[in-house]
């Protein structure tokens, strides 16, 4: 077979659509299609599937903190227990434990008077609306009752990591249906470099003001380095960019990269941003194989989560 025919050996087929079918039977008719973006999530699932699939895969999945404003929270929280590690940021703890402790997030518009939200006391978060006292009070006194039961069983540790931290609230959150919990439930450590960029970070700079109370950094990061030097195959699900995607592939370079990745993000790569960088560009630098099955998929993750999800039956 020549390279030309090679290039040209798959078909674009047209897809059938019928009444009742299931997600997965959905994604194989999307595999015939071609179809841009779609065809990515086809390789997604694939990737996925492999992935989860391999009993020698230690996997990772991060996300930042805007996806646990919405209902998408739900569905990661039912997925924990499919990955050995969560990478993430601040704000998944504000608002995960905000909405665990009763807090009310709204169904909001892009399109509206940010003046007139600032005079009324409501944040807007993209389309998600929140009332200022369902958001830093709820975190406040969450955190407060929290730390004050920690002390109380456990007055001689002063010094805490960020999982150590997320292993304790998760331990003592009553709701199903929250992040910290079910990576609790599942021994799912949680990573949060940027612990201190958000309410939860800001309530430990108080709490430290009046007790014996120190933030270590390093005993996270050193879990990771071990995580990439024992674990000789490693995935990852990366949803959106920032510190949580870039703290998954850089530790990984140290074992000659990802085994496994699939990204979904909504940005370009066009100003060099880590949010914008396709999966082939780790890797140049070692943080993906050269032969990993890995893919990008662009497009929103509060749309294309739930369909992956589904067609993989990981809920």
């Amino acid at each position: 077979m020549s390279d030309k025919e090679k290039l040209l050996k798959s078909r674009v087929k047209d897809i059938k659509l019928k009444k009742g079918m299931k997600v997965s039977e959905l994604i194989e008719e999307m595999r015939k299609m071609g179809g841009f973006s779609g065809q990515h999530m086809v390789e997604g699932v694939d990737a996925l599937r492999n992935m989860i699939s391999d009993k020698e895969s230690f996997n990772f999945l991060s996300f930042p903190a805007d996806l646990v404003s919405t209902g998408l929270r739900g569905v990661l929280a039912s997925m924990v227990k499919h990955f050995d590690a969560i990478i993430t940021t601040c704000g998944t703890f504000d608002h995960d434990i905000a909405r665990a402790v009763g807090g009310v997030y709204n169904i909001g518009t892009f399109e509206i008077d940010d003046n007139y939200m600032h005079k009324v006391g409501i944040y807007r978060l993209g389309n998600i609306f929140i009332d200022k006292d369902e958001y830093g009070p709820k975190v406040e006194e969450a955190f407060t009752k929290v730390m004050k039961e920690i002390y109380s069983e456990k007055g001689h540790q002063t010094e805490f990591s960020a999982s150590d931290l997320a292993r304790e609230f998760g331990k003592r959150i009553k709701d199903e249906n929250s992040i910290l919990r079910q990576a609790y439930l599942h021994n799912v450590p949680v990573y949060a470099p940027g612990i201190l960029d958000g309410s939860f970070g800001t309530q430990m700079v108080y709490f430290a003001q009046t007790n014996d109370f120190k933030l270590n950094l390093i005993k996270d990061e050193a879990a990771l380095s071990n995580i990439s030097f024992d674990n000789k195959v490693t995935g990852a699900l990366m949803l959106g960019g920032g510190i949580s995607k870039h703290h998954v592939i850089w530790w990984n370079q140290f074992k000659d990269g990802l085994d496994y990745a699939v990204y979904i993000t909504t940005a370009s790569q066009y100003d060099g941003s880590l949010s914008g960088a396709r999966l082939t560009e780790a890797v140049s630098w070692g943080k993906i194989k050269e032969k990993a099955k890995y893919t990008t998929i662009d497009g929103d993750a509060t749309i294309i989560l739930p369909i992956i999800a589904a067609a993989l039956d990981i809920v």
